[in-house]
């Protein structure tokens, strides 16, 4: 039977990240220090899920909803829409009459790493853009800023969704009686997610987000400057659908 994951690791995940959204810190040692955050956290995460597949009773499914309020707010909403997703959850945009929400769906572990995560991207991402000169041309400085916001969410999602297919690649367990594959496990987890979050909102439409702003390359080459392990990001790994 898998062993418990150590409370230590995550305890190590918000010591590095904490260290990378410290003033000083360059931009090299932040990359360096999520980088290495988002490889512990994707161990994390499958250690949960073998650990859940013999007891179940460890880390069963759950929702939690996210109110995001401006400024950026549709970007905040896109930037932890991408980190869930690629911590296998489900997204679901909730009209509100004020504000924005996003409803996500996912395993508790999941859902305590997206939130992690994302906290620590936004204000990696928000000191980033304050570090940049926005460029004199033809669209406005904000469709600039916003353009280099989803650019860097979509790199730093896409970091993240490496690092949790190499950890699963990694895991490397046979099936026993117990414990089934990785990629059996963690297929079983995304279907019950997905069914969750269909059965809570049966009438969804898949959205995608559009800018006008030019700084979309600038964002996204800063997002994904850390190389974790040897993935190789390109404009491919850009803006993926959202449901509401």
């Amino acid at each position: 039977m898998p062993d418990e994951p150590s409370a230590d690791l995550l305890d190590r995940v918000r010591k590095l990240l904490a260290k990378a959204e410290g003033d000083g810190v360059t931009t090299h040692e932040a990359e360096a220090l999520t980088a290495k955050a988002a490889e512990l956290m994707a161990r994390y995460g499958i250690d949960r899920a073998r650990l859940a597949a013999a007891r179940p009773e460890t880390d069963r499914p759950a929702d939690r909803v996210f109110d995001l309020d401006n400024p950026w707010a549709s970007v905040k909403i896109y930037l932890l829409a991408h980190v869930a997703s690629a911590l296998r959850c489900a997204c679901v945009e909730v009209d509100r009459p004020v504000g924005r929400c996003l409803h996500v769906f996912g395993y508790g572990s999941d859902l305590e790493r997206a939130a992690i995560l994302y906290a620590s991207l936004l204000v990696q991402m928000n000191r980033g853009l304050a570090a940049e000169q926005v460029p004199v041309t033809g669209a406005s400085a904000r469709a600039w800023r916003r353009s280099w916001m989803l650019g860097y969410a979509s790199a730093a999602a896409a970091r993240i969704r490496n690092a949790e297919e190499r950890a699963a690649e990694a895991a490397g367990y046979t099936e026993s009686s117990i414990v089934p594959t990785a990629s059996v496990v963690l297929a079983s987890r995304a279907e019950v997610v997905t069914r969750l979050a269909d059965e809570t909102y049966r009438d969804t439409r898949e959205t995608r987000v559009t800018y006008g702003g030019t700084g979309y390359q600038d964002g996204y080459r800063e997002g994904g400057r850390a190389d974790i392990g040897n993935a190789t990001l390109g404009p491919q790994d850009g803006p993926v659908g959202l449901s509401r």
